[in-house]
């Protein structure tokens, strides 16, 4: 009967999205709310709570989840209304009602009664979210002179799209604070999102007591201090002290497990195997291949050759180490699910080990990538014996794939998940082009370090984890997203926060709001409404939508500047006098021709308020600006356009070649005098970014006879020096003319033993020719 219901219900709320759109599921700011319910009506008045109030509940189950939300009331408004379970008179109703899924709700608000139904806890739990949202900040513990508390009059029904709606917080690369967590939890909750997938082992430190082995966390959670970014920190020294880290007790993770499950927040655990063991290795070496022949340690950063380091899969005793962790684990964490890894191992030992090449011979496996499946089916029938189901990274697809594992999409698009889709196994999507939050999230400027690209609130609004070219049938077995955060570049909570929040507020509208239904400026209002409810609670987040970002490129020999800002709402205001913008500024309505040297500072606008940060153009202006540039590499425009790069290569003011050399031809128009020229260059010792070893200079007259002018060479010392440098490569005095000019670049080749990324390929990066 429940599954008959549960069909009807869903084919009322087909019909109810048939004939609306989810900017009319937010009729005006006052019920602006995230993630957009399935259906709203706003009604006439609203509703006042009360001392008088009085809220009537059926059983223990519904006054748990009542008692929460008036206890917040009560932070808020300095009263607790009264709980019933009688038949008096009751103006805050909780009822069952059997025709509603798990976790749905529906909510009617008028002016005499609050009612709220569903047929689950989580589902009263969410209708209580929904009206926490509908009411002032102040409910988060701020003033209890706020003035009148009161919710708009409006009918709700709602259920979710997915039942995983998930974040990742990785505590390994930096360990986050247990009241971090909590706070995050909460965070999460208003939003509906449901799962917490804790990432807990990784090379850079273990993070959960394990009672038997003690030196998990005596030894695993600690590494040693460097001021370096994550990328290039280089390796411990044989007996330097490890004095930065932490851990969970098994009390910890109890409370944040209660902490969790009041807020309908399932905490899923990740022990990470066989790869990413470091930390682990480090307390036991004895797991690790006996032909290992580097120093074992938790890894400071990104850990080079050393992350090469993995379990070793022919010792039995590996197994039955992680059969006891996985005992303590299955015990202490009530989730359904447990996440094993198994992604980036690399089998550099394996090939080598002795006891791993006789585990093939005795196993009959083929190859090394077949003994992690082995490795990882083995494991995964454990935890099924402990009755829990397996979950894994999408490289669990590249063998034989563990019997009912369920895959994360994470490579790329995450597309590798749909391999196992076709084999019929359940997968989550988490594309780290579109989801994770490590990435960049606004224009790269004003952002803290990090790497890759960027994934912006926008970005991460729009994405749409069901393609329509996929198989009929692939989408019954998606579970849902997962919004996934790595810690390499957190260093405080507050780094943390801000990179989680806003986006986490588009990931649940992903997740929750129906595929089809979204309306960019109709789910700022409801932002914004969620962003105030956060100031109040104290937590960071990134005001990046609101920054500019900026497309200069060279049009018919002058420069074309384009201004942008992901939210429509705002003005962009300028000037071009060297002065700060103000509300009164120049209003930027389309491009700006550049035809001189000139400096544009930017910032948007709303309601005469400064919204977002200065952006400031120092355009350049010399002989090569705005000139066409002949090469292959699309991004070769910024070679002329004007705009030096930033210290980040990623900021797309940097045209870049991977290993490979480089050539480009510069147009000057006409045949000139040259006295000097300039190449701007970025390196980035952790990234494996760097100059190049040699570049020639040529000038020409027609395009085709060229002769060589001048020539920069640089030693692999100079080339491959550690941090982060931006230099300009100056040719000298020349006293040449000519109307083309040719630059070569030579590849400095791979990064040399000791590198942080010893023997892959480099990049190159440039911006300007500078020609004078």
């Amino acid at each position: 009967m429940k599954q008959i219901n549960y069909i009807l219900l869903l084919a009322l709320f087909g019909l109810v999205l048939g004939c609306s759109s989810s900017s009319q599921n937010r009729l005006t700011e006052e019920t602006a709310i995230v993630p957009a319910p399935v259906s709203m009506e706003e009604q006439e008045g609203q509703f006042q709570f009360s001392a008088n109030t009085v809220c009537r509940v059926e059983n223990d189950e519904q006054q748990k989840v009542a008692d929460q939300f008036l206890d917040l009331l009560e932070t808020g408004v300095g009263f607790k209304p009264h709980i019933i379970r009688d038949e008096a008179e009751a103006d805050f109703v909780f009822q069952h009602d059997s025709t509603l899924a798990n976790e749905a709700y529906r909510l009617e608000v008028n002016p005499n009664e609050i009612r709220v139904k569903a047929s689950s806890e989580s589902g009263f739990f969410y209708a209580t979210q929904t009206l926490r949202l509908l009411l002032p900040a102040a409910i988060e513990g701020g003033s209890t002179k706020q003035g009148s508390w009161t919710v708009p009059a409006v009918s709700i029904t709602d259920a979710p799209r997915f039942a995983y709606r998930g974040l990742m917080l990785d505590v390994s690369r930096y360990f986050i604070p247990k009241e971090t967590v909590l706070k995050m939890i909460d965070g999460m909750a208003m939003l509906k999102i449901n799962k917490l997938h804790l990432h807990l082992v990784d090379d850079n430190g273990w993070r959960i007591e394990i009672k038997k082995y003690p030196k998990l966390t005596e030894v695993g959670a600690w590494r040693v201090p460097r001021n370096e970014p994550f990328p290039a920190r280089p390796n411990a020294n044989p007996g330097e002290k490890a004095t930065v880290g932490g851990f969970y007790t098994q009390n910890d993770i109890q409370e944040m497990i209660a902490y969790a499950q009041k807020r309908q927040v399932e905490i899923i655990p990740e022990i990470e195997m066989p790869a990413h063991t470091n930390s682990s290795l480090a307390a036991y070496p004895e797991l690790a291949c006996s032909v290992v022949d580097q120093n074992i340690h938790v890894l400071p950063g990104g850990g080079g050759k050393n992350t090469q380091i993995i379990y070793c899969a022919g010792k039995e005793e590996v197994f039955h180490f992680l059969e006891d962790v996985i005992d303590e684990v299955a015990e202490l964490f009530p989730s359904q699910y447990i996440h094993l890894g198994g992604d980036e191992a690399v089998k550099t030992y394996w090939k080598k080990c002795p006891d791993c090449q006789a585990r093939m011979k005795a196993e009959k496996i083929p190859n090394e990538e077949e003994l992690q499946s082995y490795f990882m089916k083995r494991m995964s029938r454990y935890v099924q014996s402990k009755g829990k189901e397996v979950m894994g990274w999408d490289e669990l697809t590249n063998s034989e794939i563990p019997e009912d594992a369920i895959i994360f999409g994470w490579r790329g698009y995450g597309y590798a998940a749909l391999k196992a889709a076709r084999k019929g196994h359940r997968f989550v999507m988490t594309p780290a082009r579109k989801l994770y939050l490590i990435r960049y999230q606004g224009p790269q400027w004003f952002e803290p370090l990090t790497y890759f690209g960027n994934n912006t609130l926008k970005d991460v609004y729009d994405y749409e984890p069901v393609q329509p070219d996929w198989e009929e049938g692939i989408d019954s077995l998606l579970m849902g997203v997962q919004g996934s955060l790595w810690t390499e570049f957190c260093s405080t909570p507050e780094d943390v926060e801000y990179l989680v929040f806003p986006r986490l507020a588009a990931l649940a509208e992903v997740a929750w709001s129906a595929k089809g239904t979204k309306d960019w400026a109709g789910f700022l209002p409801g932002l914004d409404n969620y962003l105030t409810h956060m100031d109040q609670k104290g937590i960071t987040y990134a005001r990046s939508m609101y920054n500019l970002d900026h497309l200069v490129q060279p049009v018919d020999g002058n420069l074309q500047v384009a201004l942008s800002c992901i939210r429509p709402d705002v003005e962009i205001r300028y000037t071009t006098d060297g002065s700060a913008p103000k509300a009164t500024s120049m209003l930027y309505a389309d491009t700006i021709q550049v035809e001189t040297a000139t400096m544009i500072q930017a910032a948007t606008f709303r309601a005469g308020k400064q919204m977002g940060k200065n952006l400031t153009l120092d355009l350049l202006k010399n002989r090569a600006t705005a000139c066409p540039v002949i090469t292959e590499n699309a991004r070769a425009y910024v070679l002329t356009n004007g705009v030096r790069g930033s210290d980040r290569h990623s900021d797309f003011e940097w045209a870049g070649w991977y290993n490979q050399d480089a050539s480009f031809v510069v147009d000057l128009k006409e045949k000139q005098a040259i006295s000097t020229v300039q190449l701007g260059t970025v390196s980035n010792f952790g990234m494996g970014v760097h100059r190049p070893a040699v570049v020639r200079l040529s000038v020409s007259d027609d395009q085709t006879n060229f002769r060589q002018v001048a020539e920069i060479t640089e030693s692999e010392t100079s080339i491959f020096e550690r941090g982060t440098q931006i230099k300009d490569l100056d040719f000298g005095a020349l006293n040449v003319s000519g109307r083309y000019l040719k630059v070569e670049v030579e590849n400095p080749g791979r990064c040399p033993v000791g590198h942080t990324r010893e023997g892959q390929a480099t990049w190159m990066y440039f911006d300007e020719l500078i020609v004078n």
